[in-house]
């Protein structure tokens, strides 16, 4: 689990950054009136979503799970107009009332939404992966310990080596078992499963021993 964490902060990084540059690259564009802003903005809402279904595909079961729960779907054209409108020009404030100026400050205001992510989720992977980190280092030196002491350090090892891949990997294939089980948006099913995956793996690895 805490492998996962860090594997899934570190892909929410990659996003940011990857929908930052995105987004200001689609800003220099329009305001040296190479393309307009209603292209700019349509550029942007479907690159984002792009991203972002290509970085759920790198992410965890765990990671996965929870994004979709939060947002199943990247954001349609209309909700986001519909959104900024509101926004800049006030509750109910419908797109198809703005004049022209108004509608491209509303363009502009999506592409550069585009380049922004939820902070309070970076924060929260941000502390998960702190956790992650801690959890791993005291995994290892407990391994470390345990080939130490062992009367056959090389086997001990070996053991710990393996015990803690398929620690990983049994996390990993029972969080996606879990995940096609409950459903996408099912973070604590696929949890569960991940954490059962493991744990099973783990110990199944190690009677062998």
């Amino acid at each position: 689990m805490a492998a996962m964490t860090v594997n899934d902060a570190h892909v929410r990084r990659l996003y940011q950054q990857e929908v930052t540059r995105l987004a200001r690259a689609l800003e220099q564009e329009a305001i040296a009136g190479r393309i307009s802003w209603h292209t700019a903005a349509q550029r942007a809402q479907t690159l984002r979503n792009d991203v972002m279904s290509l970085m759920r595909g790198r992410t965890s079961p765990v990671g996965r799970a929870l994004a979709e729960y939060m947002k199943r779907d990247g954001l349609t054209r209309e909700t986001l107009l519909a959104r900024y409108s509101e926004r800049l020009f006030g509750r109910g404030v419908p797109f198809t009332s703005l004049d022209a100026s108004q509608q491209a400050r509303v363009h502009a205001e999506i592409v550069a939404a585009a380049g922004r992510a939820n902070p309070q989720v970076n924060a929260m992977l941000a502390r998960w992966s702190q956790i992650g980190r801690g959890v791993i280092v005291v995994s290892l030196a407990v391994s470390v310990y345990a080939v130490v002491v062992d009367e056959d350090p090389g086997r001990a090892a070996l053991r710990e080596g393996v015990v803690l891949g398929a620690g990983i990997g049994g996390g990993v294939a029972g969080g996606a078992a879990a995940g096609l089980l409950c459903g996408p948006g099912a973070p604590l099913c696929v949890t569960v499963g991940a954490f059962v995956g493991g744990a099973l793996a783990a110990f199944g690895v190690g009677a062998m021993f």
